[in-house]
C-alpha cells in the first residue's frame, strides 16, 4: 500500500519541477522582487534627500511681542530650508478661524480660548505664559477702583477680552454693569490724545511689551499688581502664575516699583491639521533653539510644548518627538531579535525551495527509492526469504 505523505511530495517535486521549467514565469517573478527592491531603495533615497518646505504662519497683531518671535522665526528657519511666509491676524479668533478654514498653516494663538468649534486645528506647541499686564492711571489703586471705569481689552471677543473679563468677574466686576468695555487696537491707543485714553487698558504680552513701554514713559500708566489666587488656576485651566520685575518699563520713577504679581495665560503655537507633520517637525528645532532663545531675549522651554491647550497634538509634533527618541531601544533590541528569527526561519525554507529547484531529478530518484522500498515492504516477506536463502547456502557450504 503506497504511503500517501510520500505521495504528497512527490505532487510537491513535481510542481517545483515544472514552476523550475517555466522560465517565462521565473523571469516575472525575478523583475516583480527587482522592481520592489528598486521602489524600497527610491523610498529611502527620498527620505534621505533635502527637502524644502514652504508655510504661512501668523504671530497676531504687528505691535506683539508674537509677531516678534515670528519674524525672529522666519529668518532662523531658512537655515532649515523652511520659509515662513507671515500673515498678520487682528486677534487669536481671526487666527483661529484662518487656520480651521485651511487659509492659515501655522499661528501663534492665546490659550483660554474654547477649542469647540475648531475641529480642523491642532496643537503643536505650547509657549512660556505671557502676562495679562493691566495699565491703570494714577487714580485706580486696587482692582475694585476699576468700578465705574472705562476698560480697554482689545478686539470684542477676542482673546484678550474673553480672559481679561474672566479675571475681573472673578474679582467680583460684573462686565458692562461695574465698568465700560472699550475695544481699541494697539495702533489706536498709540494714536490717540492722552485725555482720551481709556482708564484701564489691558495687555497680553510678554514683557518688556513695546506698547506698555510707550504707555508707561509716554502717557503717565502705572502697572496694576493682580495677585493669583490658586482657586483661579482650578476654575480656570488657562491660568498661571506669572510675574513682572521691578523697574521693568522705567527706572526713575520706577514701574513697577517692585517685583509684582499677575496673572498668565500660555501662547500656543497651533496648525491646521492637514500641514505637513514633516514641516512642522522641521520647524521645532528652530524654535527650541539657542538663537531664537537669545534673539527673543525670551527663554522658550521644550519641556513645556505639551501643556494642554485643548486641542489634539499635531501629527507634526508627534513626528518631532519620536525623532527625538534614542535611535536602539530595548523594544527595539526585542524586535531584531524577533525580526532576526523570522528571517533565518525564510532563509532556511528558501535554502530547501533553492535546493529543490537545483536537482529536482536527484530529489525524486530518492523519493523514487523510498517508494520501491515501502513497495517491497506491502509485497510481503520477498526481501526476507531472498536473504534467508543466501544465508542456508553459506551454511551448506562450511
Amino acid at each position: 500500500m503506497a504511503n500517501p505523505a510520500n505521495e504528497v511530495e512527490q505532487l510537491l517535486f513535481k510542481g517545483l519541477d515544472w514552476l523550475r521549467r517555466q522560465h517565462h514565469i521565473r523571469k516575472g517573478l525575478a523583475l516583480i522582487l527587482i522592481g520592489l527592491l528598486l521602489g524600497l531603495a527610491g523610498k529611502f533615497a527620498y527620505d534621505l534627500y533635502p527637502r524644502h518646505y514652504e508655510i504661512t504662519i501668523s504671530g497676531g497683531g504687528m505691535l506683539t511681542k508674537s509677531h516678534h518671535l515670528t519674524k525672529v522665526l522666519q529668518e532662523e528657519a531658512t537655515r532649515r530650508n523652511v520659509t515662513l511666509n507671515i500673515m498678520p491676524t487682528a486677534g487669536s479668533f481671526q487666527a483661529l478661524n484662518e487656520l480651521n478654514d485651511g487659509n492659515l498653516d501655522l499661528a501663534f494663538v492665546q490659550g483660554g480660548i474654547d477649542p469647540v468649534g475648531y475641529e480642523n486645528v491642532r496643537q503643536v506647541a505650547s509657549i512660556a505664559p505671557q502676562l495679562i499686564q493691566f495699565l491703570v492711571k494714577s487714580d485706580v489703586k486696587n482692582i475694585h477702583d476699576i468700578r465705574g471705569k472705562t476698560v480697554n481689552l482689545g478686539e470684542k471677543n477676542g482673546g484678550p477680552s474673553i480672559v481679561s473679563n474672566q479675571i475681573l468677574r472673578f474679582s467680583g466686576l460684573v462686565p458692562e454693569v461695574d465698568y465700560v468695555e472699550t475695544n481699541f487696537s494697539d495702533e489706536q491707543l498709540l494714536a490717540m490724545k492722552a485725555d482720551r485714553l481709556p482708564d484701564v487698558i489691558v495687555q497680553v504680552s510678554y514683557a518688556p511689551s513695546a506698547t506698555v513701554d510707550f504707555l508707561v514713559q509716554k502717557r503717565g500708566y502705572q502697572l496694576l499688581e493682580m495677585s493669583f489666587p490658586p482657586s483661579l488656576a482650578m476654575r480656570m485651566g488657562w491660568v498661571a502664575d506669572a510675574k513682572i520685575l521691578a523697574y521693568m518699563y522705567q527706572i526713575s520713577p520706577p514701574v513697577p516699583s517692585k517685583d509684582i504679581q499677575v496673572v498668565g495665560v500660555n501662547l500656543n503655537l497651533l496648525a491646521n491639521k492637514d500641514v505637513d507633520p514633516h514641516a512642522i517637525a522641521a520647524l521645532l528645532p528652530v524654535l527650541y533653539s539657542p538663537q531664537v532663545a537669545s534673539r527673543f531675549s525670551f527663554p522658550i522651554s521644550e519641556d513645556k510644548m505639551l501643556t494642554p491647550s485643548g486641542f489634539p497634538i499635531s501629527d507634526g509634533t508627534e513626528v518631532y518627538i519620536a525623532s527625538k527618541q534614542p535611535f536602539i531601544t530595548a523594544q527595539m533590541i526585542d524586535q531584531i531579535k524577533g525580526i532576526f528569527g523570522l528571517v533565518m526561519s525564510l532563509l532556511s525554507v528558501a535554502l530547501v525551495v533553492f535546493k529543490w529547484f537545483k536537482a529536482p531529478e536527484e530529489v525524486v530518484a530518492v523519493a523514487a527509492l523510498d517508494d520501491d522500498v515501502d513497495a517491497e515492504d506491502d509485497d510481503g516477506p520477498a526481501v526476507s526469504d531472498h536473504l534467508n536463502t543466501i544465508a542456508s547456502n553459506i551454511t551448506k557450504l562450511e
